[in-house]
């Protein structure tokens, strides 16, 4: 086993596992505007995903992927609206999304090529970045928005 997968299967699972139990009003709580909830999040992970693994391989995207795309930057790193609604980002629309960009990009960050180490990506947050740099931040991407799950939850006003 890599470092970069040991990294991002730990974070990942760890992120995931903390959103599991979690209901429909609940995943879609927003601690105040201009915040994304924790639905929000997860499809974002799993939209970065997408996006550094496609900007690895250069392959063509299914029409779900593309719009997940979105949903890396989307709300997040620009000022465009999330691309999933409330009403959309259900337990298991989410756990979907997850298990998806996971099925996508994990036999890459498991054994990635040096073409695909190599590759030219401009990062979601502008840099241009390698693969290996995406490498990098597959690992720590989950365990960052774990963290502000962790908060989340802890707030007071989050529902029961």
């Amino acid at each position: 086993m890599n470092d970069a997968y040991a990294a991002w299967s730990l974070s990942r699972d760890r992120f995931v596992a903390s959103i599991s139990d979690l209901n429909a009003e609940q995943l879609n709580y927003r601690l105040f505007p201009a915040t994304l909830t924790i639905a929000e999040m997860a499809v974002h992970v799993a939209g970065v995903e997408i996006y550094f693994g496609n900007g690895m391989l250069k392959d063509q995207l299914s029409p779900e992927f593309a719009m997940l795309l979105r949903a890396a930057m989307d709300g997040v790193a620009n000022d465009r609206p999330f691309p999933f609604t409330a009403q959309e980002l259900t337990p298991e629309f989410v756990a979907e999304t997850l298990a998806a960009a996971r099925s996508y990009v994990e036999p890459l960050i498991q054994n990635p090529t040096a073409e695909a180490r190599a590759a030219e990506i401009v990062s979601v947050l502008g840099p241009l970045i390698s693969g290996s740099g995406a490498l990098a931040r597959f690992a720590f991407h989950a365990a960052y928005h774990h963290g502000q799950v962790y908060l989340i939850r802890a707030c007071p006003s989050f529902p029961a």
